[in-house]
């Protein structure tokens, strides 16, 4: 997760570059875009929460930016289940956005994901035995 803060605020306003950030980005960190992104203006009942928002599903799970462009800040969400680097992305993505400041979080999620390929067909073979040993009821 980063969030930049200090940006600009006609580069937050940009709907077309959010879109191309969504658009282009998953190849830049070795990910696969599975469907064009979705990016739209938001207005909030309080003026200056309206902003950009955007997401772009990857097979890998997916990346979201959302923009307040009257506060100068964006949140970029990249969400994989394949590693990638992290201090590219953040290289990358600091440099779009103009940030004069930032933060990162970074979390291991899926830990117990198994990484092995055999072993996750091990794991998905026990559940297909378990489904097919359960008692069958017809009604």
């Amino acid at each position: 997760m980063l969030d930049c803060y200090g940006c600009p605020k006609e580069k937050l306003a940009d709907i077309d570059l959010i879109f191309n950030t969504l658009d282009t980005f998953p190849a830049k960190i070795g990910m696969t875009k599975i469907m064009p992104p979705y990016v739209f203006k938001y207005v909030g009942k309080v003026p200056e929460d309206w902003g950009i928002s955007g997401v772009v599903l990857i097979a890998e799970s997916h990346i979201s930016i959302h923009t307040f462009p009257d506060k100068e800040h964006a949140f970029i969400d990249i969400f994989s289940c394949k590693d990638f680097d992290t201090d590219y992305a953040r290289a990358e993505l600091l440099d779009i956005f103009e940030a004069a400041h930032h933060e990162v979080v970074l979390l291991n999620r899926g830990v117990e994901f198994p990484k092995n390929i055999h072993h996750a067909a091990d794991l998905v073979m026990k559940e297909r035995k378990a489904m097919l040993d359960r008692p069958r009821v017809y009604h």
